[in-house]
């Protein structure tokens, strides 16, 4: 019985966090933010993609550990099948935007297809209802190089041209949220 209440405590903690993030038919926030496409910093903002199309917003805790290196490996190798759904994706990360211009334009992650945007402060993330933690001091990357920023919660938010989330996928793994996602917008279509 024990064992049981706590599995119950866990798992209600652990959903408790899932359910503070915004949820579909709610209104995403917009917002403005320095990124990188390929290596080369630009202003992204999400009401002038929302002009164009359906925007996937997946914040991600860092460029270079290894969940996210693999979600924005999956991301960017399935591009064409976003595009071809007709809708953006924006990877939204703490991390500055000098890692992201590195990030962004590696050939094992996003490859030059996927742009990702800085939100260093964390501001974006906590709009969206996402926790954002501390980061630990000397914690590095894959590459070896200290992090040095805090992480948001590894959460996708479908938003539709009217400013609203279709959905929201979070608490998956990284492969997970990306097929996850690409399903999602398939079926909007």
């Amino acid at each position: 019985m024990r064992k049981y209440m706590i599995s119950l405590l866990f798992s209600s903690l652990v959903a408790g966090t899932a359910f503070a993030a915004l949820d579909a038919g709610e209104m995403a926030p917009k917002f403005e933010a320095r990124a990188s496409l390929a290596g080369k910093p630009f202003n992204f903002s999400l009401e002038n993609a929302l002009a164009d199309s359906t925007v996937v917003v997946y914040f991600f805790p860092s460029a270079y550990t290894q969940g996210c290196n693999i979600q924005a490996h999956e991301f960017s190798t399935r591009m064409g099948e976003f595009k071809a759904a007709g809708v953006q994706v924006v990877g939204v990360s703490l991390d500055n935007i000098d890692r992201l211009n590195d990030f962004s334009a590696d050939p094992d992650f996003c490859a030059g297809k996927l742009p990702v945007a800085s939100d260093e402060s964390g501001q974006i993330a906590r709009s969206y209802g996402l926790q954002v933690r501390e980061g630990r001091p000397g914690a590095k990357d894959t590459r070896g190089v200290e992090i040095g920023h805090g992480f948001a919660e590894r959460t996708t938010f479908i938003v539709t041209p009217d400013g609203k989330i279709a959905k929201t996928i979070g608490g998956v793994s990284p492969m997970e949220n990306v097929q996850m996602t690409l399903e999602a917008v398939q079926a909007l279509n």
